[in-house]
Order: C-alpha cells, then sequence, then structure tokens
C-alpha cells in the first residue's frame, strides 16, 4: 500500500487564498453601490402579498412596476436566450446527401436527350439562366419579401409554433430560406424543436449567403412532383423544356406546384385541375399586384398552360441501357470521376452515339430475330448478336448488345467472347507488309507484297525458319481451308479476298507470331483478347469484342491511322465543363500496308457480293468463320464508317461455352452476320 502524500506546507495554498479574497474584495468595491441603487427598486418588485392598502381582489393583483418588471424580464430572457441560441446554433458542415443529388443525363450526338440515370431527377441551374418570370414566379407564390426580410418570418414562425403546440401540428410561415434550410441540412420532421433549429440556421444563412445564392439554391432543391426536384427538371417533366425557355404563365404553374404536388399536378384527377387553375390565377394576379408582371402580360395569360400528361424524361431501358454502360464508363475514365463523385450526378454527357444509326440497327436485328424465330426455333433462345459501328476516328456510333439490358447482365457488343475465325486474316495481311517475313535461319527479313505467291492448297505443313512445327503431341500442324478446298499457288491479295487459311498460317510463321500480334494490338485489339503465340493464332484463335474488331478494320480504313474507340466527346457539370482525356491517333500501319489491306478488303467484298453497291463506292468488308462453327462474322467498312457483326450461340443458364450455330448465321449466300451489317450500313454508295 503506497503512502499518503503529505499535504503541501509551502504556501501556495495560502497565496491562491489570499489572492481569492483580493479579487472577493475588488468585485465586492466595485458592485456595491450598484446594489445598494438597485435595491429600493428591487424590493418594490417584489411582490407583497396580500397588498397592504388594498381592498379585495386588488390585493392580490401586481402593481404596474411589477408588472413592468415581469414583462421587462421577460423580454429580457428570452432575447438572452435568442442570442445563446443563434451563437451556439452552426451551420452544418455536411449537406442533406439526398437533396444534393442529381441525376446524370445523357445525349446523343446531335444534343437530344438519350437517357437518365439516378435515385433522384434534379439538374441544378445556376440562377443567371433562370428567367426573371420564373423567379418572381415562385417569389409572388411562396416569399414576396424574400429580398427584405432577415430569413425567418416571425410572424409565421409563431403560428407554426403556437398550431404545434394547440394541435401538435405545424403549418405555413417559412420563407424560402427557411424552406431552403429544411431541404438541405433537416429533416422533414414536423416538431417544434425542428422548427426553432430551422429558424436559427436561417437567419445565420441570410447574414452569410446573399439572397441571390439563398434563391438558387431553393430552386434547385425543391420537390415539384413526378419524381422531380429542381426548377430545370421540373420544366421538362411537365413541359418537356429547358427552365430557361418558361414564360410566365408555365412559371406560374410550377410554382402552385410547390404548396403540394400532390394536391396541383391537373393530370391527377378533376379536383387537383381545379385546384391547380385556381392556384395558377392567384400567383399570376400576385405577380401584377408586386410589379413584376403588367397588366398587359396578365391579360395575355388567360388559358391555363396544360402540363405533359406524363413525364417526358428519357429513362434507360434495352439498347439506352447498354449505351449508358459505355459511355459512364468512358466518362469516369476519361474525365478521372470516382463512382461516388460519379453517383452524386449532376453531369451531362454527351455521347458519340448517332441517333438515326442505332434505331436502324436495332431494326434490321429485330428483322434477324424474328427470321431466326421462324426457320430455328429451337436455337433462337440461344441465339446472341453482337454488332458495333464506329467511324474511323475512333467514335462508337452505334451498339447492339443484347435485347434488354435488365434481363442480360453484359454487353454482346463489347464482349470478347467467340474466336474471330478468319474475320482475323486482315490482320496477318498487315503484319507481313509491314515487317517483312524470314524464312531462312539468320536470314534477313524479306519484304513481300500483295503479289507475293503461297500455297494455298489444303493440308500444307506448317515450316519455320528451322524446319517442320511439331505440335506437343509430336505432330506436325497441319491448316486447313474451309470445305478442305485446295487452290495451289496464289497471291496472298488473292487468298485474303478469297478467305483462304493455309497461305496465311504460313504467313504468320514467316513474319513472326509476336509481329502478328503487335500489329493487331497496333490496330486496336485487346491483348487481353489474343490468343495463345501458336499457329493458330493467324487463323483467329483470338477473342476480340465486336467493338475492336470494328475498330481494326476502322484502322485500315484511317490510312493505317488508329484512334482508340471512345463513346463521349463532353462532359459537364451544372454547366462546367468537365475535362477529358480523349484518344489521340496514332500509326499502327504504314498508309500503303493499310491501303493494300483495304483493296483486298475491297476485292473480297466485290467478289461476295457483286451487286451490292455502286462500281464507284468505296465498300469493303470480309466475312469470318471458325472451324468448329460456333461464330460467324461479317466486318466491313463504307464512307468512314466500320461496322462488326458477330453471331453466336451460347446457353448462358449453363455456361458460356459457344455453341454450334447449327444454320443459325445462315449461308454463304444468304449470310445472317452479312445481312445485319448493310442494314446497318446502308445504303451502300
Amino acid at each position: 500500500m503506497l503512502p499518503r502524500r503529505p499535504e503541501r506546507t509551502d504556501g501556495r495554498a495560502g497565496r491562491r487564498a489570499a489572492q481569492s479574497s483580493s479579487a472577493r474584495l475588488r468585485i465586492g468595491t466595485l458592485l456595491g453601490p450598484l446594489i445598494a441603487r438597485l435595491a429600493p427598486f428591487v424590493r418594490r418588485l417584489r411582490p407583497r402579498y396580500p397588498r397592504p392598502g388594498r381592498t379585495g381582489w386588488r390585493r392580490w393583483v401586481p402593481s404596474c412596476r411589477q408588472w413592468l418588471g415581469i414583462v421587462s424580464t421577460a423580454v429580457g430572457l428570452t432575447g438572452l436566450f435568442l442570442a445563446v441560441a443563434y451563437a451556439v446554433t452552426d451551420i452544418p458542415e455536411d449537406l442533406n446527401a439526398y437533396a444534393t443529388q442529381q441525376d446524370n443525363v445523357y445525349f446523343w450526338s446531335d444534343g437530344t436527350p438519350m437517357a437518365r440515370t439516378g435515385w433522384v431527377q434534379r439538374q441544378a441551374m445556376q440562377l443567371k439562366d433562370i428567367p426573371e418570370d420564373v423567379r418572381w414566379a415562385v417569389l409572388a407564390a411562396e416569399n414576396e419579401s424574400f429580398y427584405s426580410d432577415p430569413g425567418v418570418s416571425f410572424k409565421g414562425l409563431t403560428r407554426a409554433l403556437w398550431r404545434t403546440v394547440g394541435q401538435g401540428d405545424t403549418q405555413g410561415g417559412s420563407t424560402i430560406t427557411q424552406q431552403y434550410v429544411k431541404n438541405v441540412y433537416l429533416n422533414q420532421d414536423q416538431t417544434v424543436s425542428r422548427k426553432f433549429t430551422e429558424a436559427m440556421i436561417a437567419l445565420k444563412l441570410d447574414n452569410r449567403l446573399s439572397k441571390d445564392e439563398i434563391l438558387e439554391g431553393y430552386l434547385n432543391t425543391s420537390w415539384f412532383g413526378r419524381g422531380t426536384y429542381g426548377i430545370q427538371r421540373a420544366a421538362q417533366a411537365y413541359y418537356g423544356k429547358d427552365a430557361s425557355e418558361l414564360n410566365a404563365s408555365q412559371a406560374a404553374f410550377l410554382a402552385s406546384l410547390l404548396k403540394g404536388a400532390g394536391l396541383y399536378d391537373p393530370t391527377l384527377s378533376a379536383a387537383n385541375h381545379h385546384r391547380a387553375v385556381e392556384r395558377w390565377n392567384w400567383i399570376l394576379d400576385r405577380m401584377v399586384k408586386i410589379g413584376r408582371l403588367s397588366p398587359s402580360e396578365r391579360a395575355g395569360y388567360r388559358t391555363f398552360p396544360e402540363p405533359l400528361k406524363q413525364n417526358p424524361l428519357y429513362d434507360t431501358g434495352q439498347q439506352s441501357d447498354y449505351l449508358v454502360e459505355l459511355a459512364s464508363q468512358y466518362a469516369k475514365k476519361a474525365g478521372h470521376l470516382s463512382d461516388r463523385q460519379f453517383d452524386l450526378g449532376g453531369y451531362q454527357i454527351y455521347t458519340t452515339f448517332d441517333r438515326k444509326r442505332e434505331a436502324a440497327l436495332d431494326d434490321v436485328v429485330a428483322k434477324a430475330r424474328k427470321k431466326v424465330r421462324q426457320t430455328h426455333p429451337d436455337a433462337a433462345a440461344t441465339a446472341h448478336y453482337g454488332v458495333a459501328s464506329l467511324a474511323t476516328d475512333g467514335r462508337i456510333l452505334a451498339v447492339y448488345g443484347g435485347p434488354d439490358h435488365r434481363k442480360q447482365g453484359y454487353n454482346e457488343s463489347n464482349a470478347g467472347t467467340v474466336p474471330a475465325g478468319s474475320a482475323f486474316l486482315p490482320f496477318v495481311y498487315a503484319a507481313g507488309l509491314e515487317h517483312g517475313v524470314v524464312r531462312r535461319r539468320d536470314a534477313p527479313r524479306e519484304k513481300v507484297t500483295p503479289r507475293s505467291l503461297y500455297d494455298g492448297d489444303d493440308g500444307v505443313p506448317v515450316s519455320t525458319p528451322e524446319g517442320p512445327y511439331w505440335n506437343r503431341s509430336g505432330k506436325k500442324v497441319t491448316a486447313h481451308n474451309d470445305g478442305r478446298k485446295s487452290w495451289g499457288r496464289m497471291t496472298l491479295r488473292e487468298a485474303l479476298a478469297k478467305s483462304v487459311n493455309t497461305p496465311f498460317m504460313q504467313l504468320g510463321m514467316d513474319t513472326g507470331l509476336d509481329k502478328v500480334k503487335q500489329t493487331s494490338q497496333a490496330a486496336g485489339l485487346l491483348s487481353s483478347s489474343m490468343g495463345p503465340q501458336v499457329p493458330a493464332l493467324s487463323l483467329g484463335s483470338s477473342t476480340p469484342s465486336a467493338i475492336r474488331m470494328a475498330s481494326g478494320y476502322a484502322t485500315f480504313a484511317a490510312a493505317g491511322q488508329h484512334v482508340e474507340p471512345y463513346s463521349v466527346r463532353r462532359v459537364t457539370r451544372n454547366g462546367s465543363a468537365v475535362r477529358l482525356d480523349l484518344p489521340d491517333a496514332h500509326r499502327a500501319v504504314s498508309a500503303q500496308v493499310a491501303g493494300e489491306v483495304t483493296q483486298a478488303l475491297a476485292d473480297s467484298f466485290r467478289s461476295a457480293h457483286p451487286d451490292a453497291a455502286p462500281a464507284a463506292a468505296a465498300v469493303s468488308g470480309k466475312a469470318g468463320t471458325v472451324a468448329d462453327d460456333t461464330a460467324a462474322w461479317y466486318v466491313g467498312t463504307a464512307r468512314a464508317v466500320s461496322t462488326a457483326v458477330v453471331v453466336y450461340r451460347m446457353d448462358l443458364a449453363k455456361g458460356l461455352e459457344p455453341l454450334p450455330l447449327k444454320g443459325l448465321a445462315g449461308t454463304a449466300a444468304d449470310s445472317a452476320p452479312y445481312d445485319i451489317w448493310a442494314g446497318a450500313m446502308g445504303p451502300l454508295r
């Protein structure tokens, strides 16, 4: 057990006692005369009951001086309480997240709305972009003294508190500043404490922000019904236009919704319509009374501005979901936006998607699906179509991602699911022309041209500079053509035009499979989709998406310049530009090589479809088949647009293993991928 610490005897306690005594003496010296002067008045104010010199009930009633003291004391205490409450009340640092969350809006390449996403329909506007008639319609309806009041209506606050105490609820009396505080800082509870806190914050906010800043915030956070917050979304939901285009009559109706959209949306019931017309008239008259609308202007608004029957704001669904998915992913990546930032909303995403091309693509795939249901009903349920159209400058113009994104969670145009097959041959051709070949050990690279001859027979063994290529089973690797057809010696250009496999498997080995991969990736294919570096690579064992195949062929049409695919050209947030890192062009192959590939692909298109386009039309394209018949492709370019189509079968309920097509893609003479391609690219001229 520790010994008890002895008490200090050093005199420090004595000094503290002396200092305390001295302080009390000084306070007494200062307050003594004041107390002496006030004592008689305090004695007079002190009630004495019964009061001497009075009779009856007067003996029990305080004197006038006592009443004055009581009232003065009450006023003083109330003032002190309010002053302390004002001083200790802080404006919250964190805004109500729901009140500040906005939706994101996506636009077609022509600037028309395409889709919106987010839990809340809200887009903020700067006050300068909101017409004065709109502002004053709201002020006339809600708070005409807004620019002169202190942020709180004491009369309204007293009435609301009286209602709360007397009947257990609150009503009315809030200024716009108070309503804004409730929207962004507090909850919607109808209690005395919440009402008092609202008033204190409103007073402080009115001293900290300008009236225009408060009004802007209020107009952007108020509920207008139809799932919308803010005047911009309200204008679009009820009139299909931006708030900047509203007139005073339409603004007066929207202002009426602030009193309760469920009671004043005229499309909900006849009673609502009657209430809406009455309040609309009242607001317009108030605008005249406060000098914000001339009588002549008021006379021009005699017909109620009927709103749209339904909210026209675009919702995502089916194909637009795939477009939104691509655009949102790209916007976040190029704009360096986190998921959290993007989900808070307020972004306007201007995409590269062409509305007319997308509609044409949807229509042609729908026809192909209908045809399959009629001709191959057993295979229709497992049929998949991935389509992508890109401009040669990298813009994604249209995609077909599947029948409905809500039922199928992945985008068929962006999925590396099935092999490219013989649609991959142009990349091998380009690699050979670009880098040359090595046919013998230690020999220098030799240049090859479109006229270079290769063996087109079926079953030709594949060789390396060291000799035959042996697989792991100890067998020589041989190449095979479609239908096991032998073509004899033929030029590389002819081999590509006729899609003969054996020359390109050997060309890939002569060029070097590393060079084939390098060229393919430079042209636009992803490294993650490339097949193993074995001879089968040259025959399309890689699994690029439709977007990437279209991008690769676009590189050849763009004279060898490649631009990474992109789906967003501009992003703003509440009108302010967001910096995007858009892709730059880089050279994948020389212009001469790209031209040679394009000419061979034009030969391929003409030989398969001689009457599909005028002779002068710059159209090129190639079909792609896979050895095990699990996929069929058509990829081609026209008018600086490249489109890739892939058709395959897959039972998603059982796995991601491709199934045999069983005639689903048609025949060489009637190819489903080509029909979709031609429909998406048409007219070919």
